[in-house]
């Protein structure tokens, strides 16, 4: 697959020098295109790295990912022409903390709606999927970091964009038992109000390789 990744930074990367290793093309977009921001993360991949615009990220590509820092999402969207993303499936793996006042950061938003729902919004003829926002970059692509069964949650409104997303996360490892689909965009309000007790988690053990898991 031609994959559109919006953000260049560690979480961008991570996700691109995995599905360049499965062999898909990748297109990182960032704001500064032109600063050698990863040029070389791709070496000795089966697939192609392009490094550009946001603008450039998105031609063409067959899935998009947001990466962007949450707080900076909409802005980046915003920019980009909205009818390039028509019937394009956007996976959002973003979160909207708030690192003004140091760390932990907080996490802005509302009950009542989501960070992925405002992006739909935004681009109407893109269909949005959330995932992968409740773990670190490390464990989104390498779940078997991890010893036994974790969950990626999955929230969208299209069945088919949803598969796309889950073979996605099938060829980063992830066992189709431990992809929750959540049903509808809207429950994407519930993972990324997991991000609270994500952080304090990640404060009491000491780091942010771990994962929650669904226990049935």
């Amino acid at each position: 697959m031609q994959i559109g990744i919006l953000g260049s930074g560690i979480v961008g990367r991570t996700l691109g020098s995995a599905l360049v290793r499965q062999g898909h093309d990748v297109a990182l977009g960032s704001r500064t295109p032109d600063r050698p921001n990863g040029r070389h993360w791709g070496a000795g991949a089966r697939g192609a790295v392009h490094v550009g615009s946001y603008a450039d990220a998105i031609r063409g590509a067959d899935l998009v990912i947001n990466a962007t820092p949450g707080l900076v999402s909409l802005s980046v969207v915003g920019e980009l022409d909205p009818g390039a993303l028509d019937g394009v499936v956007l996976l959002d793996v973003a979160n909207t903390l708030d690192f003004s006042a140091g760390m932990p950061p907080t996490v802005s938003g509302s009950a009542d709606d989501s960070l992925a729902e405002r992006i739909q919004r935004a681009l109407p003829g893109a269909r949005v999927v959330k995932a992968l926002n409740t773990m670190t970059a490390a464990v989104m692509v390498e779940p078997g970091l991890l010893e036994g069964h974790h969950t990626v949650f999955v929230s969208g409104n299209a069945a088919d964009a949803k598969a796309l997303v889950t073979g996605l996360l099938a060829g980063f490892g992830w066992p189709a038992e431990d992809i929750f689909d959540l049903g509808a965009l809207e429950t994407a309000r519930a993972t990324e109000a997991l991000m609270p007790l994500w952080l304090r988690i990640w404060g009491a053990i000491g780091t942010p390789v771990f994962n929650v898991a669904v226990v049935r």
